[in-house]
């Protein structure tokens, strides 16, 4: 502001030297811009709505309408083949569908993460978000440490202690099915599955009891806005400065705030705790605290790291779950013979009983086939992306190396999950695909990506999810309500948009 005030008294003179100024740096960067098509340009592509904007308009559309941009990819991965570009101002992604080199890029640790999108997650609207957590962290050094500190905490042995929980939660979401199964009201399961998801990680990772199927909390509400406001800030750029978005953006600040504050005091809490040598929960923040304690060169933006990873898994540890077992119920609601199928084996391997245990789940094999079917079709968290420094050919089509972030490449299970080419009659809800003799998806099925930066809580979640659907299937008959839709809702992860609204009966 001061600069302008300043040529505002230097006169007329001034102003046509900045103007001249302007001139010349936008018609560089169109130049720029150019340079890029031509680089970029002999990859097949749909026309792109402008010169500078590129696709931006067609995608701006679909997220204003409520739509889901994963569709649009799918129909352009139909219509111009497993090797495709989308333009963005001076910025290139290309869409890879092809499984070699799906195999080759994922599964390697030599190409990170790409910087515009994990550098737009590292903060949101000016408050530090995920920071650079396990999912935001590209340089591959910095990520390792803290993978080799997260390792314990999620061991299949430490994971088998852990069924306790999961089964004292899901009984709390039991009880509250119980009141509108006697109360014969409609029940949102969606909401339901995230209070459920939520109390679980809180108390599993961070000894939090929130009991939200009981009581109102300020988290839920937090962890919504930070999503919304996570796509806008990845997709948008010029989100942020729209005087009409003002307040919205506010409102993501300060539950971001929420989140790192409540992080950090759990952490510093838990930390005297256990300097204080008193009894601490047995809970992964107390496995990360004393992994932590036996690195070398612990430093104050470790410290930050630990927060970070406090926000990661507070959200992704319950939302993909969550949503996971929404379209779960949606789906076994719209297909009554499958239905029926895996309460039968819920009946013969649980029965009765009221606590599963962890042997238990290795039975259920067709619910796990369910599970996996569900993310086939509606994977929760369905794309990830990475930079490639070199030039590369895939499928036939050349790629030059980017320019520091100028060029990605990203993969999308939502679109190869629906594709023909890879799974015959795709649309159609078949948990035998998955079938322990039926062959293996040949890298074209990722709902927890690949290689070295998988998830690293996909077992923690599927244990989880077997828990809690089969209590749902052992004690409650479901129908869908009537009339609601079935789409699916963009929100960064994958929900369904219509909370899957059912009537829930005791089973007889």
């Amino acid at each position: 502001m001061a600069v302008f005030q300043l040529l505002l008294g230097l006169g007329a003179n001034a102003l046509l030297i900045l103007s001249v100024f302007l001139f010349i740096a936008f018609l560089l960067y169109c130049l720029y811009i150019k340079y890029m098509h031509m680089k970029y340009d002999h990859i097949p592509g749909p026309p792109r709505d402008s010169f500078i904007f590129g696709h931006s308009a067609t995608l701006s559309r679909i997220m204003k309408s409520g739509g889901n941009v994963h569709e649009k990819f799918l129909e352009w991965s139909e219509t111009y083949g497993p090797v495709y570009r989308i333009n963005g101002l001076h910025l290139v992604t290309v869409c890879v569908t092809c499984p070699e080199a799906t195999k080759e890029i994922l599964m390697s640790p030599k190409y990170p993460k790409d910087k515009f999108v994990y550098n737009r997650l590292f903060g949101l609207f000016g408050r530090r978000f995920f920071g650079l957590g396990l999912i935001t962290a590209q340089n591959h050094e910095l990520w390792y440490k803290q993978r080799r500190i997260m390792d314990p905490a999620f061991s299949s042995l430490y994971l088998r202690g852990l069924m306790g929980i999961f089964n004292e939660r899901a009984e709390k979401l039991m009880d509250k099915l119980t009141e509108f199964a006697d109360n014969k009201t409609e029940a949102n399961m969606l909401h339901l599955l995230n209070c459920v998801t939520l109390d679980v990680i809180a108390k599993v990772a961070f000894g939090m009891d929130l009991d939200l199927l009981q009581k109102s909390s300020p988290f839920p509400k937090a962890i919504e806005l930070c999503l919304k406001g996570m796509v806008y800030y990845a997709r948008d750029l010029f989100f942020e400065y729209n005087p009409k978005n003002r307040r919205f953006v506010k409102d993501v600040r300060e539950a971001c705030d929420l989140l790192r504050t409540t992080g950090a005091q759990v952490i510093q809490k838990r930390k005297t705790a256990m300097q204080n040598g008193e009894d601490v929960p047995k809970d992964i923040l107390t496995q990360i605290i004393k992994t932590a304690a036996t690195e070398e060169n612990m430093t104050k933006e470790d410290e930050e790291f630990m927060l970070d990873n406090f926000v990661t898994f507070f959200i992704a540890g319950q939302e993909t779950t969550a949503n996971q077992l929404g379209f779960c119920v949606m789906a076994l609601g719209r297909h009554p013979e499958i239905l029926e199928k895996v309460r039968k084996e819920v009946d013969d391997v649980i029965g009765m009983k009221q606590d599963i245990s962890y042997d238990d789940l290795g039975k259920l094999v067709y619910l796990s086939q369910v599970l996996k079917e569900t993310l086939r079709i509606y994977p929760t968290a369905p794309g990830t992306s990475r930079q490639i420094e070199e030039d590369m050919v895939i499928d036939g089509v050349h790629i030059p190396g980017g320019i520091s972030c100028m060029l990605k490449l990203t993969f999308d299970s939502y679109v190869t999950g629906r594709m023909e080419r890879f799974f015959k009659d795709p649309l159609k809800f078949d948990p035998d695909r998955f079938h322990p003799d039926a062959p293996k998806p040949y890298y074209c099925y990722y709902p927890f990506a690949l290689g070295p930066r998988s998830c690293l809580g996909q077992n923690f979640a599927q244990m989880e999810a077997k828990v809690v659907m089969a209590k749902l299937l052992q004690r409650f008959d479901f129908t869908l309500v009537p009339g609601q839709t079935f789409d699916i809702q963009d929100t960064g992860t994958l929900r369904p948009k219509s909370g899957v609204i059912c009537y829930i009966k005791h089973r007889k």
